[in-house]
Formats: structure tokens, sequence, C-alpha cells
């Protein structure tokens, strides 16, 4: 346990911190699930919807440093891969 009053209040913050963050970690766990959910039922429209929705909250979880940039660009890259390969061919 803190000792001093600033260590106290860092335990304050870092708490804060890690509840925000846990929310922000399950929209993208839940948006990215939809998708790989909808590509495996055969859903192209689907999963493509839900693509556009996991990489914006991606993107978000990035910009808001709970996610590494690299591991972000990561997600989305793979997801669209994925994406890309049920999407009917023009």
């Amino acid at each position: 346990m803190a000792n001093t009053p600033s260590a106290e209040k860092r335990n304050r913050q870092s708490q804060k911190r890690r509840a925000r963050n846990q929310g922000v970690r399950t929209r993208v766990k839940s948006a990215v699930r939809k998708v790989r959910e909808s590509l495996e039922q055969g859903e192209a429209a689907v999963a493509q919807e839900a693509f556009k929705v996991a990489a914006r909250v991606i993107d978000q979880a990035s910009s808001k440093g709970v996610v590494h940039r690299n591991t972000a660009s990561r997600k989305i890259s793979r997801l669209a891969k994925a994406v890309a390969k049920t999407a009917p061919a023009k």
C-alpha cells in the first residue's frame, strides 16, 4: 500500500486510468469479435460494416494510447485482409 501522499495520489490516478483503459480494450475486443463472427458465418456485407466500426474503434484506442499504434495498425490490417478474402470479386 502507498505510504506517502504522492504515492496515494498516483495509486488513485492509476486506478482511474485502468478502469478507463479497460473499457476501451473491451470495445476493441467486441468490435473485432463481431467482424470475425460475421466472417465465420459468411456474411460479407455485415463483415464489411463491422470492419468499418472496428477500424474506427481501434484507431481511437490507439490515439488514446491504450494500444500501441503498431498493434492497432496490425489488427486493422489483418481484419482488412480477412474481410477482403470474403468480398465478392469484381
